[in-house]
């Protein structure tokens, strides 16, 4: 009978359900943090709770069912208003509930406790990426969707974290208290990272607070929790933990990023090298809207191809990038990008797509800008 091929092909579907079925779950994962682990401990404590009040509940409900049943010739009982019932029914709820609120309320206190943080990060929503700003550091960034276009489209295959991956992730230190002060720059976001039991939502004008403490270095990844627009799925979050010596190290290259970057914008460019940089910077932070060949999407997200704007004076191209167009979708890029990157996406922009105005803003001209601006 084992040589027939249905039955060994039935045995090979089986087998591979069984594995399947073996890595599927429907539970709470215990998480990365003390929080997320008392979190998961409180939800199992209420689920073993639910789960003895069912069994109670429809145990006597089925008993009732079967040994007084109208067959067997039982006759119902007559009562009106039991003292002792109304008692019972009253007590034991009120029981339950304060067993059940004393873990909860614990747990609550132990979340919302962000007092005495070893390091202050400040998170920032923009439509669509995070600002972390690493405070009394000089240290910030923004961390921006890497996935490749190509992937978006479907003109190529997806890799296993498609959506999930980040220019520039968040770096941590294992084992320190982090605290978050989450708010936003524009609509309502919010900040969630399902392994840490965080999720705050960052409201422009408004500074919410959260903290972790991770125990395990890694890579833990979330997503804007918050229907914040068009490309609310092309918002995630990575979170890099490292070991402390590792994140000391990290954060000394980064302050030396800055510092070299403040120097290039007293750097001599040419057209080519800022058309370079340009390009990645156009296609990590407007091709989303804009598209990638400057198509756009109007009448939302005009075209740049051939744009008045694009193929004018300069200086209204800069003061747009810069400040942006107030009730439209254009965001302002003055705080986003840097002297450099703006100076660089606006010649790309100008010299792209046969626009090929021929002419360059530099950095230089974007510190003076910013000066009038002040």
């Amino acid at each position: 009978m084992l040589r027939h091929p249905r039955v060994w092909m039935g045995f090979l579907l089986l087998l591979a359900f069984s594995q399947a079925n073996a890595a599927w779950t429907v539970n709470m994962a215990p998480g990365a943090t003390e929080v997320s682990r008392n979190v998961f401990d409180l939800h199992m404590t209420i689920f073993w709770i639910c789960v003895v009040i069912g069994i109670i509940v429809f145990g006597a409900m089925f008993w009732s069912m079967i040994v007084h049943r109208r067959s067997t010739g039982q006759q119902p009982a007559h009562f009106h208003e039991s003292t002792t019932v109304e008692i019972l029914w009253t007590v034991i709820p009120f029981l339950i509930l304060v067993v059940m609120a004393v873990p909860a309320t614990k747990t609550l206190i132990h979340m919302y406790d962000t007092s005495e943080p070893e390091l202050d990060v400040q998170i920032t929503g923009y439509q669509w990426k995070w600002q972390y700003k690493y405070l009394g550091q000089d240290v910030e960034f923004f961390s921006n969707l890497a996935t490749p276009q190509d992937q978006i489209h479907n003109k190529a295959a997806k890799d296993e974290h498609y959506l999930l991956e980040v220019d520039n992730p968040l770096v941590l230190p294992a084992g320190v208290k982090v605290r978050f002060l989450v708010t936003s720059s524009d609509v309502i976001h919010s900040w969630w990272v399902p392994a840490f039991a965080v999720k705050r939502d960052a409201i422009p004008g408004f500074v919410n607070e959260a903290w972790t403490r991770v125990d395990q270095p890694g890579v833990y990844r979330g997503q804007c929790a918050e229907l914040c627009g068009k490309d609310h799925g092309f918002m995630p979050i990575v979170v890099d933990v490292k070991s402390k010596p590792d994140f000391d190290k990290w954060l000394a290259e980064r302050k030396e990023e800055a510092a070299k970057l403040k120097e290039l914008t007293s750097k001599e460019w040419t057209k080519e090298e800022l058309v370079a940089r340009g390009d990645k910077v156009y296609h990590t932070i407007c091709a989303a809207c804009h598209q990638p060949e400057g198509q756009g999407m109007p009448p939302m997200f005009p075209a740049l191809k051939g744009s008045k704007i694009v193929t004018g004076p300069k200086e209204h191209h800069l003061e747009t990038v810069f400040n942006g167009v107030q009730g439209t979708a254009m965001a302002a890029f003055g705080k986003q990008l840097s002297e450099v990157d703006l100076a660089a996406v606006i010649t790309y922009e100008r010299n792209a797509w046969g626009n090929n105005d021929g002419d360059m803003v530099t950095p230089q001209e974007v510190v003076a800008f910013k000066q009038k601006q002040q």
